[in-house]
């Protein structure tokens, strides 16, 4: 049985290494560095918990759409995807479709994650599957196969988690208690105070705000009183980075009388038209901007994203669960006005742009350049490639695009945005994919045959530039 799982697969220590300089760029410099994902979805409970995993099933399987659309679309019944079936048959389930997945980067992946927290090299499928479970869940028996033990396996330095303002910080507080790495800090996304078109929701979002806030919200004056309430509060636990995740930016110069007027409806229950809707969004990003530019804090903006499209299947499994897709939603004059009026207040601050069409990932880069004030390097960033773009491809045309149009050696590198404790090989995934851009180029004669010209530049994106930009750090 070891044997079985000790046998080479095609991840070599050259995997997606074409040359000489790519693979001395890798090995030598980027993969030993620290792990700083920066936007995660990991939940801070388990981190502070330090959660300890029954089997594989529940680490690898676990809230991981990725892996539930493809278990899908090769006709695996839900039951085995979020359904309640047993652990080992969905473990079951996933490894017999794993020959299925070839070209996918989920194949990339789950072989990167098996190899590198358990040492299980081999081929992924329905034979291998009994061993690799008995194997895994040994391993996770040990002491220092924890959530927290993973982390640190991992190297990862700090994880930023997602996070509501009506969310407990309690657990971020926990984590970090001891003062040992990794931090757990977390995200402000206040997403919820755009809801006004949902009634229900909208007032159970409101009352939950007004609850953890300690503030009566009845209008807009205390409904911004509530949120910069917790935004001190976020703060205090050591959040330093806002997230909203939008179809397009709110563009021009927002009517505050207006938004407090479609507040003051929404609160009446009366139904909220497009135009109210705009009027009161616009205002209260451009609130947001204000809270995080007074912080310091960076500004992510998550937009593109076509969701909940399978409305039958949302209503029976809820959201997040794997019926989301690319949107063709105009980006450039909202984005464009946004930034802008922020800039015209004074009150921009750093900005991470993630596109999720990359039909706009040009467009994104460009606009990234518009708002480059020579205070922060890079202040205003196209980020790493998003949800459907974080495969070898979409890494690719991020990375050029930002070449082509601004400065790599300031780019902030890769995230996980991953609900999975086992998704960090992603970050190995794109350091051996840009070491490999940076070694066929030189190659190619369109970089110098310089290592440590290069060394520094991949020190940089991986690691140091992040470690900077961010300042968790700074009080």
């Amino acid at each position: 049985m070891r044997s079985l799982l000790q046998q080479r697969t095609f991840l070599d220590d050259d995997f997606l290494l074409e040359g000489k300089m790519a693979r001395a760029l890798y090995h030598e410099v980027a993969s030993g560095l620290p792990i700083i994902d920066y936007h995660s979805h990991l939940p801070a409970k388990e981190i502070a918990q330090d959660r300890r995993f029954e089997n594989l099933a529940e680490l690898w399987l676990e809230g991981d759409h990725y892996k539930w659309r493809a278990m899908r679309a090769n006709g695996v019944d839900e039951v085995f995807c979020t359904g309640n079936a047993d652990p080992y048959d969905k473990f079951l389930a996933y490894c017999r479709s794993m020959p299925c997945f070839l070209r996918n980067p989920l194949y990339h992946w789950s072989h990167l994650e098996l190899e590198r927290l358990f040492g299980i090299d081999c081929r992924i499928d329905e034979g291998s599957a009994p061993a690799i479970w008995e194997t895994a869940n040994a391993r996770l028996a040990e002491p220092a196969m924890s959530a927290r033990g993973i982390l640190r396996h991992f190297n990862v330095e700090v994880v930023c988690s997602t996070d509501d303002p009506t969310d407990p910080l309690d657990h971020h507080v926990a984590a970090n208690a001891s003062g040992s790495l990794p931090k757990c800090l977390p995200t402000f996304r206040p997403d919820g105070a755009l809801g006004i078109r949902d009634p229900d929701t909208f007032a159970a979002w409101l009352a939950a705000l007004s609850r953890v806030s300690g503030v009566t919200i009845n209008s807009l004056d205390t409904l911004e009183q509530a949120l910069g309430t917790r935004h001190e509060q976020f703060h205090a636990a050591g959040c330093r980075l806002s997230d909203h995740g939008l179809e397009q930016c709110f563009g021009g110069n927002p009517d505050r009388a207006k938004a407090a007027e479609a507040l003051d409806r929404a609160l009446a229950g009366e139904t909220i038209d497009q135009q109210a809707f705009r009027d009161y969004a616009s205002h209260l990003m451009v609130f947001f901007g204000m809270l995080d530019a007074e912080k310091g804090w960076t500004k992510q903006l998550h937009l593109g994203a076509h969701r909940n499209v399978n409305t039958t299947r949302v209503g029976q499994l809820g959201r997040d669960t794997g019926f989301d897709s690319i949107g063709d939603f105009p980006q450039a004059r909202g984005l464009g006005a946004y930034l802008d009026h922020l800039e015209s207040l004074g009150a921009l601050p750093r900005t991470i742009l993630y596109n999720l069409n990359p039909a706009d990932n040009y467009l994104f880069a460009s606009i990234a350049g518009n708002f480059q004030d020579g205070s922060i390097p890079g202040k205003v960033q196209f980020g790493a490639g998003w949800w459907f773009l974080d495969q070898k491809e979409g890494i690719e045309w991020q990375l050029n695009a930002l070449s082509n149009l601004g400065l790599l050696s300031r780019f902030v590198g890769m995230l996980t945005d991953s609900r999975s404790f086992l998704s960090f090989p992603r970050h190995e995934y794109f350091r051996r994919i840009f070491c490999n851009l940076l070694g066929n180029d030189v190659d190619k004669g369109l970089l110098p045959d310089d290592f440590e010209l290069l060394a520094r530049l991949v020190r940089d994106v991986c690691y140091h530039n992040a470690k900077n930009y961010f300042r968790f750090d700074a009080a």
